[in-house]
């Protein structure tokens, strides 16, 4: 059993998910949190980290009957083989996406950081103080600071 690449069509990999799970496949679906912007508010939407990818570990023969369902494309080839997927490396996806989601998140003083969402989104600034729950970010870019409480972060 390895972890395989599938190609899915676009904006279904969720859709494709749900259909190899009915199937007994095992999936990884790598999601984050993105923010997207309609005419009256600014919402924060799970998207797939590898659009129109997803992973599958299973055997080499049940891959090769996957494209049969509905929303895959392709099997994802290297070198005229379908393409493996190391352990490891979809252990360094889970741990990147526990840390982008909050979970292990930790910030040291100086560390650089961008606004991702709202009125001042793209501004970079330097972290400068964090105590009790609290982050104090210099934004050089327009020349103040600000104060940002730790249990707003967005969370799944």
């Amino acid at each position: 059993m390895n972890w395989y690449v599938l190609y899915t069509a676009s904006r279904a990999e969720k859709q494709v998910e749900l259909h190899l799970k009915a199937e007994g496949v095992e999936v990884f679906l790598p999601l984050h949190l993105s923010p997207r912007k309609w005419s009256d508010r600014i919402k924060m939407v799970e998207v797939p980290l590898f659009s129109s990818y997803i992973f599958v570990k299973t055997s080499d023969e049940k891959l090769r009957t996957l494209p049969a369902i509905t929303g895959i494309s392709r099997i994802v080839f290297y070198n005229g083989k379908p393409a493996i997927v190391r352990d490891n490396e979809i252990e360094i996806i889970k741990k990147f996406l526990d840390q982008a989601r909050g979970k292990e998140c930790r910030f040291a003083l100086g560390d650089e950081v961008e606004i991702i969402g709202g009125p001042m989104k793209n501004i970079h600034g330097k972290i400068k103080k964090s105590r009790d729950g609290y982050l104090i970010l210099s934004l050089g870019q327009i020349g103040i600071s600000v104060k940002v409480k730790l249990d707003q972060v967005i969370k799944k």
